[in-house]
């Protein structure tokens, strides 16, 4: 009996050392599970401040250089995307278009050898042929394209015409008002030239001339015709509202949409000063070209000439004359 005591106590007492290590070790994994749950969200947030902080760093490390460039390489992307979409043309066919301040005839020359335009009017600043080669040598086989078969007589280029002095293009009837002709008037990137450094003088200047264009061109203007202006996007063109310039000459905005130069083959964006010459007096390869930038085209009407709006409301009715909002609310009303 003694014996078979001593064996029980025995047994227990391993039992009791087995159940111990068993809870031990139970303890030991349920802590290093709970420790995992606890650290996990630390080490992702670590993770990520330390990636976060690595991007900010690499931004910050940027050389001027290398911004401008991510900035080309962010344009040329918004430039393939708006050339998969349907360019827009303001024009039709058979339109009496007449176009201003324009440098090398490219724009001209495309609507008359890629569109088929029979009534195009082209004007230019320069005195005459001679002073406009010697800014644009390469224009002589544009006033070819204009100037010859196959192109329609009624194609021609005016020299001397300065936007802010524009003379009316108007028929004129017995006892009635002179009616004015363009279908469309086009004017294509305005500027006064210059190489100023003030950007508010430059503004100014710009917004003179645009003034003065607008109310020298509504007498040319036929009826339920359009004026057409393309600017850069950015300032410090946005700078020059040029919404609100037309409105107090007595237009309002029909639309706006993207003007796309590749709907216009051999066209080519002029600079105001003229080409850019290397030193030994050729034209530079490496200048800046216009034509790869981003642009918009705004679409002007006689204000008499806006259908009235549907009744929906005071803020709908303003944006259907073009009468309020920036340029961002008539991108979105307007837009095509």
């Amino acid at each position: 009996m003694a014996k078979g005591g001593g064996r029980l106590l025995k047994a227990q007492k391993v039992a009791k050392t087995q159940q111990k290590q068993q809870q031990t070790q139970q303890h030991k994994a349920k802590k290093q599970r709970t420790g995992n749950k606890s650290t996990t969200p630390q080490s992702t947030f670590e993770s990520h401040h330390a990636g976060k902080t690595e991007t900010q760093g690499r931004s910050q490390s940027q050389s001027p250089k290398q911004k401008h460039r991510q900035q080309q390489q962010q344009q040329q992307q918004q430039q393939q995307q708006q050339q998969h979409s349907e360019p827009t043309i303001p024009f039709a066919l058979s339109d009496a278009i007449l176009l201003i301040g324009e440098g090398d005839l490219s724009f001209a020359a495309s609507l008359v050898s890629h569109h088929q335009c029979t009534r195009v009017t082209a004007t230019v600043l320069e005195k005459d042929a001679s002073v406009l080669l010697d800014k644009y040598p390469h224009a002589a086989a544009n006033i070819a394209a204009l100037a010859t078969p196959p192109s329609s007589p009624d194609n021609r280029v005016l020299y001397n015409v300065d936007a802010r002095k524009l003379a009316p293009f108007v028929r004129k009837a017995a006892g009635k008002e002179p009616v004015g002709v363009m279908n469309r008037i086009i004017f294509n990137f305005p500027h006064v030239g210059g190489k100023s450094t003030d950007v508010n003088r430059q503004v100014r200047a710009n917004q003179e001339l645009l003034v003065d264009f607008f109310v020298r061109a509504l007498p040319s203007l036929a009826p339920a015709g359009s004026i057409v202006v393309t600017l850069f996007e950015g300032e410090p063109y946005t700078l020059w509202n040029v919404r609100d310039l037309a409105r107090h000459a007595g237009l309002a905005v029909e639309k706006s949409f993207r003007f796309q130069a590749a709907a216009y083959p051999g066209y080519h964006h002029a600079r105001t000063l003229g080409v850019v010459k290397r030193r030994d007096g050729e034209v530079s390869e490496a200048a800046w070209k216009g034509e790869e930038r981003l642009a918009r085209s705004y679409v002007f009407v006689r204000k008499e000439d806006v259908p009235p709006p549907p009744a929906v409301g005071k803020k709908r009715k303003a944006k259907a004359v073009g009468e309020d909002g920036d340029d961002h609310d008539d991108e979105n009303a307007n837009d095509v």
